[in-house]
């Protein structure tokens, strides 16, 4: 797309918006228009802001069931606190007693670090985010929603591993824990447990991340950073 195309999209999404109606940004062309943005730094500094203005109304419109980017940080912090004291106090329990605690902290810190990972290398990057949602039906895994603006002036490099930094903590977590729980001495059976839910993290990225998720966010950022 050139200049001329990416002005018509942006300006129709306006259109739309300033009709009291939400852009149907597929028809529009909106990311297409963004992709064709990402390749030019000249034309992230002129658009970058109508760009999020557009990407927040349509989220806004679409998305019903969201908070203050910060409170979801906050209790995803709280959610990590607290499976890292059950790991804590795991030890000092009996059989079976520690294999289950063992599993729910895992189960907290996996839960709650893949988001937060996302929150500090895209912090660290100069991103921004602005809720803390959940896309019912299509996702209802809770999610981190960007400030479009801030994302478009990052480097590429730096959104490529913001994207990339959840997936990477939802695959080290249970392997870490599986190194904590055969350190206290927990069963095999827990310790198979934290096997195949590793293993299943990583046949989930392969088969499904690399096409839709953060894998393919992350492949996408590396092309336009080279």
């Amino acid at each position: 797309m050139d200049e001329r195309d990416i002005e018509s999209s942006l300006a129709n999404c306006e259109s739309e918006l300033a009709a009291g109606r939400a852009p149907n940004v597929k028809t529009h062309g909106f990311w297409r228009s963004v992709a064709a943005i990402k390749k030019r730094p000249e034309l992230v500094a002129r658009y970058a802001d109508r760009v999020a203005r557009i990407d927040r109304a349509v989220f806004v419109d679409r998305v019903k069931l969201r908070f203050p980017a910060m409170l979801g940080v906050a209790l995803l912090s709280l959610g990590c606190v607290v499976g890292l004291l059950i790991l804590w106090f795991a030890p000092g329990l009996d059989h079976p007693l520690r294999e289950l605690a063992v599993l729910v902290g895992m189960g907290a810190l996996l839960v709650c670090t893949h988001n937060l990972a996302h929150f500090v290398v895209g912090t660290i990057a100069g991103i921004h985010f602005t809720d803390w949602f959940m896309d019912l039906p299509k996702r209802p895994q809770p999610g981190l929603k960007i400030e479009y603006g801030s994302y478009l002036r990052a480097p590429a490099r730096s959104r490529a591993w913001m994207h990339a930094a959840g997936a990477i903590v939802t695959k080290v977590v249970p392997f870490a824990v599986l190194l904590y729980a055969l350190a206290v001495g927990c069963d095999l059976w827990a310790i198979a447990v934290l096997l195949a839910l590793g293993i299943v993290q990583i046949v989930t990225d392969l088969a499904w991340s690399v096409k839709a998720s953060d894998w393919k966010k992350f492949r996408r950022e590396m092309k336009l950073a080279r």
